[in-house]
């Protein structure tokens, strides 16, 4: 399932293969300053409502990937 980082409900991600690359994109992009750790007691990393969710997967399949109708 694909991830990516949305504020509140406004995506502004990519979409990335885990939520850890979704975190790692977001921060290559400047999006954010820094990941979120669950353990950090430190105060906020990140603004309120930035946060990263799981995508629907949201494709048209190709042709060329219908199975064959005969075994041989």
């Amino acid at each position: 399932m694909p991830y990516a980082l949305f504020d509140d409900n406004e995506r502004i991600g990519d979409a990335a293969s885990s939520e850890l690359e979704a975190w790692r994109k977001a921060l290559d992009l400047g999006l954010i300053s820094d990941i979120p750790v669950a353990d950090e007691q430190g105060g906020q990393v990140l603004p309120r409502g930035l946060h990263v969710k799981r995508l629907a997967e949201d494709f048209d399949p190709r042709s060329e990937w219908n199975l064959p109708t005969e075994i041989s």
